[in-house]
């Protein structure tokens, strides 16, 4: 069947037990909480132990999800891992947790679209179910980012957590699913928010470990504008196709980057806070795992109530940027 309606039938999330709260990180650099409170919101973070991998989280998101959506693994068709922290270079995440799972129908495959990976997972899946290629898709968003943060630098060290979230797609009955999404990216800004070293171009070496080339680095208060205009536009574009407004919205799900990018967006949509959800204060920047964690507190909170109109938007490293407009 062609262009039958795809919704969420499913999420889950889970995350590791430790936690690294402000005050932990002023023992190790030059900071506060009320330096990293005023600027980004966050309180603490979850923090993976040197022993627990990307998988390993993922897996027991995905796994509730597919329990929640009533489904067996055997019934998925594809499932897609967004990340930029994968166990290992090959074989690729998905295929690992595919292994995990039991999933042995799919095609398994990762996304590396940073922050932005988890809706561009979901707006491909989307696809495929509309044009019957598919029936059922597992999206995961799964980070470990601790491992990766150089916490000689206060701009970036206390920004980010670990954690993974999934949601299952299916078919939905006509007036439920997801009614738009829009994905995009801007190779030009690649030096906003990037990686260099671990590839083919900066290779490991002890040289380039030294030099701390495999950590996170960004420029901050340049990727904050570029992040607000662009989450803001998406967040337009796929409220204008689905022909709603932002008065239509229950709720809006945005990538939890920093508060502040938050609110600014929002104010920009003209979105009171009290239609958005944050977690920022204790998760903080999960990157590819912020929106599906999020959107499955909601659903366990009940925040999200059948007909609801939910708006997701991220922006992330590439730079990389998507919405998706859904009816619960």
């Amino acid at each position: 069947m062609v262009n039958q309606r795809a919704g969420i039938l499913g999420t889950g999330h889970s995350y590791p037990e430790g936690i690294l709260t402000n005050e932990d990180l002023a023992k190790l650099v030059e900071t506060s909480d009320e330096w990293i409170t005023t600027r980004t919101g966050i309180k603490q973070r979850r923090k993976a132990a040197p022993e627990e991998y990307t998988s390993l989280f993922a897996v027991r998101a995905a796994r509730q999800a597919i329990e929640r959506a009533r489904l067996d693994p055997s019934d998925i068709d594809l499932l897609l891992c967004a990340t930029v922290t994968p166990d290992q270079i090959l074989p690729s995440t998905g295929c690992i947790i595919q292994a995990e799972l039991g999933a042995n129908n799919a095609a398994a495959m990762d996304i590396v679209a940073a922050c932005s990976g988890f809706l561009y997972g979901v707006s491909l899946a989307d696809s495929m179910i509309r044009t019957g290629q598919i029936r059922h898709a597992v999206v995961v968003g799964a980070e470990i980012l601790t491992q990766y943060v150089d916490y000689t630098d206060r701009q970036t060290c206390v920004l980010f957590g670990d954690g993974a979230g999934a949601a299952v797609l299916g078919t939905v009955e006509n007036g439920r699913g997801i009614l738009a999404s829009k994905i995009r990216s801007d190779g030009r800004y690649e030096e906003q928010l990037f990686s260099p070293g671990g590839g083919t171009r900066r290779k490991p070496t002890a040289e380039t470990l030294a030099a701390g080339d495999h950590y996170f680095k960004m420029k901050g208060n340049e990727l904050f504008k570029v992040a607000v205009r662009s989450m803001a536009e998406i967040s337009r574009e796929v409220l204008d196709q689905a022909g709603l407004k932002s008065d239509d919205i229950s709720l809006f799900i945005p990538h939890q980057a920093n508060q502040r990018i938050t609110e600014a967006v929002a104010d920009r949509l003209n979105v009171d806070m009290s239609r958005v959800y944050s977690n920022i204060a204790v998760h903080g920047n999960t990157s590819s795992a912020s929106i599906p964690i999020a959107l499955d507190e909601c659903v366990e909170a009940g925040r999200i109530k059948p007909g609801d109109l939910v708006l997701m938007a991220s922006f992330g490293g590439g730079v990389t940027w998507g919405a998706v407009l859904f009816r619960w």
